[in-house]
């Protein structure tokens, strides 16, 4: 199922049962596991590696050289995992020094669009969605969800299961559980949905939602809602990531000072 149109080059490795479409366009230094499909005008380049059962649609461009001025052309990575959907006219590149990479994970929904950029980390079961711009270095946890046209600023991370609301732009951390809403980015409280579809127990939940009251509500500083969760809410799975979250933030939490 490999076009004879398509350009691949020679050292290029390819698995089993793969469908490259006609003007796909892959490099050497290239891995693409079994069951994948590319489709036309998809560009793979030098440092790209795929796991199995990936589809990439029309117009991508996977391990694009970093739009970084510190790049010098180190060779670097972009490694991407398994059952990944990444649709038309994405762009990805790979990390900017010498054996790093840029790192996508499994079961990723990629929309029309995203820009990520070199050094990032997405987890799993993420969502990005339409027009979405991810700069360096930024973290994406698990299962959560980039509405479109957000802007994530360099360094920043979003917590497992939080999603950040259509236009939202911003340059602090985005916690666990939560929707983050509006411009400038606020608290928008828990995310109810996504935590129910995560196995998370309404108890749970409600501890979540006392948890960042404690943190977001009144005027406390970060390290008072801190020591206000540890010794008013009871540990939990939930909980405990939450405050390490907190506690290992480098740029600050949307809406604290």
């Amino acid at each position: 199922m490999i076009s004879q149109q398509a350009y691949i080059h020679p050292s290029a490795k390819i698995g089993n049962n793969v469908t490259v479409y006609p003007f796909a366009y892959i490099e050497a230094d290239t891995v693409i596991g079994d069951n994948c499909v590319i489709y036309p005008y998809v560009s793979i380049m030098a440092g790209t590696t795929l796991g199995t059962d990936n589809t990439v649609h029309q117009g991508t461009v996977l391990g694009a050289v970093p739009q970084d001025f510190r790049y010098t052309g180190d060779k670097t990575a972009l490694t991407i995992g398994n059952h990944n959907i990444i649709r038309e006219n994405v762009v990805i590149n790979r990390a900017t020094f010498s054996g790093d990479s840029t790192v996508i994970g499994s079961g990723n929904c990629i929309m029309e669009g995203v820009h990520i950029s070199h050094d990032a980390h997405i987890f799993n079961n993420t969502v990005i969605g339409y027009g979405t711009k991810i700069a360096g270095t930024v973290e994406i946890h698990d299962d959560a969800i980039l509405t479109s046209n957000v802007i994530a600023n360099p360094g920043v991370r979003v917590g497992r299961c939080a999603m950040v609301k259509s236009g939202c732009r911003f340059s602090q951390d985005v916690p666990p559980f939560i929707i983050a809403t509006h411009n400038p980015i606020e608290y928008g409280g828990v995310n109810a949905t996504i935590l129910t579809n995560a196995g998370v127990r309404e108890e749970e939940q409600l501890q979540i939602a006392n948890a960042y009251r404690l943190v977001f509500n009144g005027k406390t500083s970060l390290e008072d809602g801190i020591l206000q969760i540890r010794s008013q809410i009871e540990p939990s799975e939930e909980i405990d990531a939450i405050i390490h979250f907190l506690e290992t933030s480098k740029l600050g939490i949307i809406g604290k000072m």
